[in-house]
């Protein structure tokens, strides 16, 4: 039986084991690239630290940025989360400063810089961009459409190509500033572009 090509188990439900074997492949990258550059990294010093075989990677993952981009999903998540922390305030309204969760955020993505660099192409292109970007457009869309604002397509599209373009190149040091003043400066460009909208 050939091996299942890599998102479509995503189709039905993981079992446990499954679940155990991609978090250690997962963990294992993380590891190996805390000290280099994904192109150093081999699928053979994966498997090694992970304690898992060639033929098992292979089963989950059709190569090492396919795992790459799994492992770094949860930035994905992250962004997008950090990015509506403030619809867990009391307001209906976006504030005019930037939730503390997007300066957390950018804090955090500065230190695995060198991975993510690997995966988020200047101009916010790459396996790492395209998920972020589909992520952010989706979550802008439905939250846009659900109030019934006007546009939702289109200043989706616009909010998701900004953060991912600018995250991009802040991490491969486009944009000299630190995570916070980061933060001040973009939250102000979604904000107009949400009101461009309207």
């Amino acid at each position: 039986m050939s091996p299942q090509p890599a998102g479509r188990e995503q189709d039905r439900p993981e079992d446990p084991r499954t679940a155990r074997t991609k978090a250690r492949l997962r963990e294992s990258l993380l590891a190996e690239c805390a000290g280099r550059p994904l192109a150093e990294v081999s699928v053979s010093a994966v498997v090694r630290r992970a304690g898992v075989g060639r033929a098992t990677f292979y089963l989950h993952y059709e190569d090492l940025a396919a795992l790459a981009v799994d492992a770094c999903a949860g930035v994905v998540h992250a962004a997008v989360d950090a990015l509506h922390a403030w619809q867990t305030g009391p307001s209906p309204l976006p504030p005019a400063r930037p939730p503390a969760a997007l300066a957390v955020f950018l804090t955090g993505a500065a230190e695995r810089a060198p991975l993510y660099r690997t995966l988020l192409l200047p101009g916010g292109g790459g396996p790492l961009g395209d998920r972020l970007h589909r992520e952010l457009r989706a979550r802008a869309r439905a939250e846009r459409a659900a109030v019934g604002a006007p546009r939702p397509e289109l200043v989706a599209s616009a909010v998701a190509a900004t953060f991912t373009g600018v995250l991009a190149d802040w991490l491969h040091e486009e944009i000299p500033v630190g995570p916070s003043v980061l933060a001040d400066h973009l939250w102000p460009l979604l904000l107009a572009l949400h009101r461009a909208g309207q």
